[in-house]
């Protein structure tokens, strides 16, 4: 008999705790009796989002192309998701009169909404939309004439290095948003408006 492996065993739970979630909401079972389980984690390499002081930003904006030094600057102010929301944004999007961007596509439905514009993102967003010249696109691809941006690793990878910071992930930014709401009094449940999440317990 073949040995299961635990990360299987521990997969085939989430799963079924999911399955189970889907029934309640659509009123096939009264309540999920796994909706309380706790699965256990690795301590040790655990991963854990890096929090960008302004003291760090200001230095690894400094050594940014412009465009990812806009792109810093917008998710930092913003929350946008990196790829689902803003390298596949389309200038229409953006109505800097009213301070606000339109995020018509994302990961949950609850993205889908206005997203208001502080002035340092207002500025950001303007700067690209010179950066970005004639077409749809707010990012266009360099390599692919008519489509958009799809990834920033390598120049963020080369940014980090050139600015002497330890690599940690551009998504990251948007983690950093949402500790700096909290860090100015911003309550739980609004952060986690900001930031368009469908669950709680994900903030």
């Amino acid at each position: 008999i073949a040995t299961l492996k635990a990360t299987t065993v521990h997969q085939e739970f989430r799963v079924l705790r999911r399955i189970l979630s889907v029934a309640v909401k659509k009123k096939m079972v009264p309540t999920n009796p796994c909706a309380a389980v706790e699965f256990p984690v690795m301590v040790k390499g655990m991963f854990r989002p890096h929090y960008v002081t302004s003291t760090e930003q200001a230095k690894i904006e400094k050594h940014a192309p412009a465009y990812l030094r806009n792109v810093i600057r917008i998710i930092t102010e913003t929350g946008l998701r990196v790829y689902k929301e803003l390298a596949c944004m389309k200038k229409d999007q953006v109505d800097l009169a009213n301070k606000v961007v339109f995020i018509a596509d994302s990961k949950t439905p609850t993205g889908i909404s206005e997203v208001p514009l502080t002035d340092i993102a207002v500025e950001a967003f303007r700067n690209q939309m010179e950066l970005a010249g004639p077409g749809q696109w707010l990012f266009p691809s360099s390599h692919k004439p008519g489509e958009h941006q799809s990834d920033f690793k390598k120049t963020w990878r080369r940014t980090l290095k050139r600015a002497g910071v330890q690599y940690f992930r551009l998504y990251d930014l948007r983690s950093t948003y949402a500790t700096r709401l909290s860090a100015g009094g911003v309550a739980d449940e609004w952060v986690t408006q900001l930031l368009r999440q469908s669950d709680a317990k994900v903030f």
